[in-house]
């Protein structure tokens, strides 16, 4: 872990320090996904320390567990007497294509229908396997994604290296910063048991790495609300992602709710958002807009492929990044089958979310010593290249989850009862704690 928890140290500009963990094991994977989390983990949690230590003049320990950290990055919660919806819509998955592998997201309504334009109509994956059978995979690929929808052909590392979105990638660094003279809000609200106190995250992502950045600001304390547009849902994460959030929509195409975007956005103090590269920009706020409409704004952005290259606005999950960059043929390679391997998680995601998360915390601690605003962008596609790069030593398996994993408390969440595992990450005097339970999309009014 060492090695990853460095290149995020320097990434994130914090002190280099070692951390904490306990336990010992790590998920199965040809990839250090177990050390990915504890170093992505442990990273957010030092940056709360370093927030911390700028205000009170102490600076707190902070360890991650080896087994909850892995665990999170599946799910945390357990459900009683009830059951979270399926992940994967019907026909999502890989498929043998003429020459070699493709993966279909189809999750969203939208997306299924593009690639069922391109494909035509399957109720089930035996019927769609048979239609994909008779293309090559690039050719599907781009067929797809130029109806608007998902799709990634199975390449290589070495295909990747020289591809020019992987030329593109190897350029970026993992966190982009950017700093501007905007000068925001400056007094720190908060206390050691609630470090980000009335601060205002304003939450416009989706699936999954934004929510996970999210969420872990409202475990300290954080004001999240979350904007979604009317219609959109994502029923098999919401239960997981909700936690400690309100939900509300705003249609950002129409005036009146532009208005009240605008109005919510003058109060926040973070934007997170998780778009194309250029959705935002459509919608008349680039980076100069949102500072003018909200001075010292600290804004938080990932993407799927990254921020440069002919990639740059294409549409993307964990799963088709995995395909995209090697790492599911490397699976493959390393349990000599004959068909994809992805990570036992989605590791990108989770990873990318407390990297965001820290990086929000950064320039917040940024904004209460200088005033001044930043900005950082951030990318699945990057996210992977460090994973890919880590390398691998044989780890034993983790100890299986035990009912003493789980917190004693019973959310009541809108679906039902729940258990949440204890937090993977302790700060001393710092516990990881949500007000709110997990909620609906657009369940509250779009008003701090």
């Amino acid at each position: 872990m060492t090695d990853l928890l460095t290149s995020i140290q320097l990434a994130l500009d914090l002190p280099a320090a070692p951390l904490a963990t306990t336990e010992a094991g790590a998920l199965p994977s040809a990839f250090a996904v177990t050390e990915l989390a504890c170093a992505s983990m442990g990273a957010a949690g030092q940056a709360v320390a370093r927030l911390l230590e700028q205000q009170t003049a102490r600076l707190p320990m902070v360890s991650v567990d080896r087994r909850l950290a892995s665990f999170w990055f599946s799910s945390s919660l357990r459900p009683l007497g009830w059951s979270v919806p399926p992940l994967w819509d019907p026909i999502a998955g890989d498929y043998a294509c003429a020459d070699g592998w493709i993966r279909l997201h189809t999750n969203a309504p939208h997306h299924r229908a593009a690639a069922e334009r391109v494909l035509g109509q399957a109720a089930q994956r035996t019927a769609m396997a048979l239609k994909v059978a008779q293309w090559n995979a690039g050719e599907l690929e781009q067929a797809i994604v130029d109806e608007a929808g998902c799709a990634a052909q199975m390449r290589t590392w070495q295909e990747w290296q020289a591809h020019p979105q992987g030329l593109a990638v190897n350029q970026e660094p993992l966190i982009a910063w950017e700093r501007f003279d905007a000068r925001g809000k400056s007094r720190w609200l908060g206390s050691v048991a609630r470090p980000l106190a009335g601060v205002k995250v304003l939450d416009l992502t989706r699936v999954l790495a934004g929510p996970v950045a999210s969420r872990f600001l409202a475990g300290l304390g954080a004001d999240v609300l979350r904007i979604d547009a009317p219609g959109w849902n994502e029923p098999g994460v919401v239960p997981e992602m909700t936690l400690g959030k309100r939900c509300a929509r705003l249609d950002l195409k129409h005036a009146n709710d532009r208005q009240l975007f605008e109005n919510l956005l003058r109060d926040a103090d973070i934007l997170l958002h998780g778009y194309r590269a250029d959705a935002l920009e459509h919608l008349g706020y680039n980076a100069t807009a949102l500072q003018q409409i909200a001075p010292g704004l600290i804004d938080v952005s990932l993407n799927a492929y990254g921020w440069s290259g002919p990639w740059r606005n294409r549409r993307g999950f964990d799963s088709l990044v995995q395909m995209s960059s090697g790492i599911a043929h490397a699976g493959m390679q390393s349990k000599q089958v004959d068909q994809p391997v992805p990570l036992p998680v989605q590791a990108l995601d989770h990873a990318t979310g407390y990297l965001m998360a820290a990086s929000a915390i950064q320039a917040l601690a940024q904004r209460l010593n200088s005033g001044h605003a930043g900005s950082a962008r951030l990318s699945l596609a990057r996210t992977a290249k460090l994973l890919v790069e880590a390398g691998h030593g044989k780890q034993p398996a983790l100890r299986e989850e035990q009912p003493a994993d789980q917190g004693l408390l019973v959310e009541q969440t809108a679906w039902g009862p729940a258990h949440r595992l204890l937090a993977p990450v302790t700060i001393t005097g710092t516990p990881l704690q949500w007000d709110l339970p997990a909620g609906e999309l657009g369940a509250h009014r779009a008003q701090w």
